[in-house]
């Protein structure tokens, strides 16, 4: 019995099974002996009323020519003598100070007192009352459990006599006995058959636990595709069901975490690389200033401007990566309020014309409504539209034109430089992603990733269309 389960099943069942047949049995033979008693009471009283009824016409009958004690002749004599045989058990015809007048076939016979069933006294004391009674007992004469009934015998309306019918109760305990024998074949055949259905069931039941078990340590390992395989439309189902869920959800967030830890890692590459050629220009112009290699004043003044630049861009990377880091952070609110939508974007190109001077490059503005409510925060979405109109100034060509419109809550930025290819498109909001241009040199690769993570903490659906050569238009839509 390896499999424990099964065996406790088998053996519990097994236990109620039979302890309910113990109760049932107790019941069964309970209610059997009773009825069976019954039966046989009734029985006897309605033999012994018939007798003693018969009895009574033969007193009361005027031809009769006799009394209770008198002789026994006629009709009433021999209808005394054989009681025995028309009652088919013993019979007594007792007065109220429990002398025989007859005993059937043992009229005449020397018996006393003593020869009475047991609890006679009290049986022909309540038939004198005018009660038809019953009493159990043993009798020394029959040596044999008997069942007593008494009922009384009637001259001129009055009791004058008991008689006592007195049957053993053998063939009562005969069947009872048989009756238990059967009930005892019942329950073993039951039981037996009960243990070979809690075998089969428990096998069943604990089978496809096994299966659960194999997958779950499989699961334990490391190996995510483990599946139960188990179908049932019941609670171990259910559970199964769950355990094959569990092994999807898992693989999924193996999948995550190998990809978390690979951006990770490509994220330190890509902060280390960012991060190294600054610093590198910054110490060796700092260390040629030092060992006074350059000490010609417009050099050293060319020297400080390139160190500034450089410390410049690595202000802006820095500040960069904690806005995006921030914005990453679910626990980080940003202040959501009610604003016109037409006011930051106002505020956003006075902005940007400022960097749009240095090429020529104007900004039109289109919106076909003077307030439009959203709810969101002022500054992130600023900031938002500024990364976007900073890249369309970035790459579009001198004296070119960008333009941005507000129509149905939707924002589109558009501009006619050198556009997307589609190699890039799918990757262009990642950390660090940088399309390889001599108009991109000095970016960080962040901005774009830092506008849509705005956009995702807003709600905001954003649409990226572009043609190599032709343009790039971000649509935003509220």
């Amino acid at each position: 019995m390896k499999n424990k389960i099964a065996f406790k099943l088998t053996l519990y069942f097994s236990a109620v099974l039979l302890l309910f047949s113990i109760i049932i049995g107790s019941v069964f033979i309970t209610l059997f002996k009773r009825h069976t008693m019954a039966l046989h009471k009734t029985d006897l009283e309605e033999r012994a009323v018939t007798m003693a009824s018969t009895l009574s016409s033969f007193i009361n009958s005027p031809n009769s020519g006799m009394g209770m004690m008198g002789g026994r002749q006629g009709g009433y004599g021999a209808y005394l003598r054989f009681l025995d045989e028309i009652a088919m058990t013993d019979v007594w015809i007792v007065d109220k100070d429990l002398r025989l007048i007859t005993s059937g076939q043992m009229a005449g016979s020397a018996y006393n007192y003593a020869d009475l069933p047991l609890d006679a006294e009290a049986v022909v004391e309540e038939v004198f009352k005018d009660n038809t009674t019953f009493s159990e007992g043993f009798s020394n004469l029959l040596s044999t459990p008997t069942l007593t009934i008494g009922t009384p015998i009637y001259s001129e309306g009055k009791v004058v006599g008991a008689l006592l019918l007195h049957s053993p109760v053998k063939g009562m305990q005969e069947a009872l006995l048989q009756g238990i024998g059967i009930l005892t074949i019942s329950i073993a055949s039951a039981l037996v058959l009960s243990i070979l259905l809690s075998i089969a069931l428990a096998v069943s039941f604990t089978r496809p636990l096994k299966k659960m078990k194999n997958s779950a340590v499989q699961l334990a390992r490391g190996d995510y595709s483990a599946k139960t395989g188990v179908q049932k439309k019941d609670e171990i189902g259910e559970l199964a069901s769950a355990i094959d869920l569990l092994s999807v959800q898992l693989g999924i967030a193996s999948r995550e975490t190998e990809q978390l830890f690979k951006l990770r890692r490509d994220f330190v590459a890509n902060i280390s690389h960012e991060l190294r050629t600054p610093v590198t220009v910054i110490r060796g112009s700092l260390e040629a200033l030092c060992d006074e290699v350059v000490t010609d004043p417009l050099q050293v003044k060319s020297y400080h401007r390139q160190m500034l630049n450089e410390s410049l861009f690595l202000q802006r990377l820095v500040n960069d990566l904690l806005d995006l880091s921030r914005l990453q952070n679910t626990d980080f609110k940003i202040e959501m309020q009610e604003l016109n939508l037409c006011d930051v974007i106002g505020d956003t190109i006075r902005t940007a014309q400022h960097i749009a001077q240095s090429k020529n490059i104007q900004i039109q503005q289109e919106q076909d409504t003077q307030i439009c409510l959203v709810l969101g925060d002022y500054g992130r979405l600023r900031q938002m539209f500024l990364i976007i109109l900073d890249n369309a100034v970035k790459f579009s060509s001198p004296n070119g034109v960008v333009r941005i419109s507000l129509k149905s809550k939707t924002v589109s930025i558009c501009d006619k430089g050198v556009g997307i290819a589609p190699k890039d498109l799918p990757y262009i909001f990642d950390r660090f992603y940088k399309v390889k241009s001599s108009e991109n040199k000095n970016g960080t690769g962040l901005g774009l990733a830092i506008a849509k993570q705005i956009a995702d903490r807003h709600t905001i659906n954003v649409v990226v269309r572009s043609t190599p050569d032709e343009g790039t238009e971000f649509l935003f839509q509220f």
